[in-house]
């Protein structure tokens, strides 16, 4: 549920920048739509994991946030095309922080993880 003020705490700009870019899926449809514009379909196989129903409510919801652009082209069979805003492209460097942060995560993970394996190798002696 949005709020329609944010004057609780100093976390609330926090809070009211997550409750629009955040979940699952809303991250991923800005990070693919920051470099082009995609149809739906195209963005569909960029997330071959999100449902359909999934991936049309959230685009419904950047839209409404004015992040995402959506045209539709008068034509048969209906074309319609996803894009961000230039309010959208100012969340570009939140984006690709964050994908940063996400990459160094997963090396650290690896690390961990072959970490230990070389102990369950050492201990059973191979």
């Amino acid at each position: 549920m949005q709020h329609e003020r944010y004057d609780c705490n100093e976390g609330c700009p926090v809070e009211a920048a997550l409750e629009i870019i955040g979940g699952k899926w809303k991250g991923m449809i800005l990070y693919h739509l920051l470099t082009e514009t995609l149809r739906f379909n195209e963005l569909k196989r960029q997330m071959p994991e999100i449902t359909q129903r999934m991936l049309t409510k959230q685009l419904r919801e950047l839209e409404a946030s004015g992040l995402v652009h959506r045209e539709v082209y008068p034509q048969v069979p209906p074309k319609v095309e996803y894009s961000t805003t230039d309010y959208g492209k100012t969340l570009a460097p939140v984006i690709h922080a964050l994908r940063a942060w996400g990459e160094a995560h997963l090396a650290l993970l690896e690390a961990q993880n072959d970490e230990a394996q070389a102990a369950i190798n050492t201990s059973i002696g191979t």
